[in-house]
């Protein structure tokens, strides 16, 4: 008579430690696992896009303020010049090839509302929620190291407080947005032209880059409106279902004009035709609240409420490109750099 006994170590199996896994054991029979390539395929393609997501392209951070970051502009004839400001009525100017703040101003009692570069690229236009707009000289003689403060070259004061401004990208002009639309010039101390339709705020306001005598922005009625400098007056209006936050225009389709939306969406719009949207663009989980056009005008960047920045051709309806930093908190602003290649970016957390 034979007998046959099945003897196995009791640490091959049992975990030594009360930390450690039991092993488990497993059949490499191919025939008891017919998936066994897709499943691996899959995971592989979940790993890689995983990797793409979290791939980190943060190259640099430019920390001073003390207080929330709300508004920013770069220079359209510098690619580093770059000028920020802050809830505490303070503005910065950046080097963004070094990340060394060339100076910081307390320029406004309130909140700054908005900043940009004036057409020549030599003056910084900042706006406050203290109904004032202020011009300062970008490569300032003064001696910031002794605590000298320049003084601005000019100061301007509207009628209500300041929601939005924009330059122009070609004259001594600009623009701001609050229970209506004021055009200003440098060398006047009163407003050329007040625009308004209908009794609601304006949010974004946008400049044409290309025809010099139109201009956009956003209200507080859901609406989109274009408005003619030449004549003074609105001369086109759509509504949507939800508010729009921001406003780009296309630098090389001038007749192309894209919409951040509250319903997580970005639309296109063709102002030759605005009853609907040439495209939707989707991807979003939260609210929309920033976009901004490469120079190329091949794609654009979009800032939501949901943490992530996504890049999206033009004629796409999804992003191509997601990134997400576990620091960046709700962001408010984004905008690529003057040679495509970078993207900057404002969030709360200063």
């Amino acid at each position: 008579m034979k007998v046959k006994t099945i003897s196995r170590l009791e640490s091959d199996y049992v975990a030594t430690r009360s930390g450690d896994l039991n092993r488990m054991p497993r059949n490499a029979d191919p025939a008891l696992h017919p998936f066994e390539r897709a499943r691996e395929y899959t995971r592989a393609l979940n790993a890689t896009k995983l990797d793409k997501v979290f791939a980190k392209p943060f190259v640099r951070s430019l920390s001073g303020h003390s207080d929330g970051i709300y508004t920013m502009a770069r220079s359209r004839t510098a690619v580093c010049d770059f000028v920020s400001g802050a809830g505490d009525g303070e503005i910065r100017y950046w080097d963004l090839s070094t990340g060394i703040c060339k100076w910081a101003i307390p320029a406004h009692q309130g909140m700054v509302k908005g900043t940009g570069f004036a057409a020549g690229g030599d003056v910084i236009v900042s706006a406050g929620s203290d109904s004032t707009i202020k011009l300062w000289e970008a490569e300032s003689s003064c001696n910031f190291a002794m605590g000298e403060v320049p003084e601005p070259l000019h100061t301007y004061v509207s009628k209500s407080p300041v929601l939005d401004m924009d330059c122009h990208w070609s004259e001594p002009m600009f623009a701001t947005g609050g229970t209506s639309i004021d055009v200003w010039h440098h060398e006047r101390s009163k407003p050329l032209q007040t625009m308004q339709w209908g009794l609601d705020t304006n949010g974004s306001i946008k400049f044409h880059p290309i025809e010099k005598h139109l201009l956009a922005s956003t209200c507080d009625d859901r609406a989109i409106v274009l408005h003619d400098t030449r004549a003074g007056t609105p001369v086109r209006k759509v509504v949507l279902n939800m508010r729009s936050n921001c406003l780009s225009w296309n630098p090389m389709e001038a007749m192309n004009i894209v919409a951040a939306n509250e319903d997580h969406n970005l639309y296109t719009f063709d102002i030759r035709k605005m009853d609907s949207a040439m495209n939707v663009h989707k991807d979003f989980v939260a609210a929309v609240m920033a976009v901004d056009f490469a120079p190329t005008g091949r794609e654009f960047v979009a800032g939501s409420y949901d943490r992530t920045i996504r890049i999206f051709k033009y004629n796409a309806g999804h992003s191509r490109e997601v990134y997400f930093n576990r620091r960046m908190q709700r962001i408010f602003s984004v905008q690529f750099s003057g040679d495509a290649k970078w993207v900057n970016t404002l969030w709360v957390d200063w």
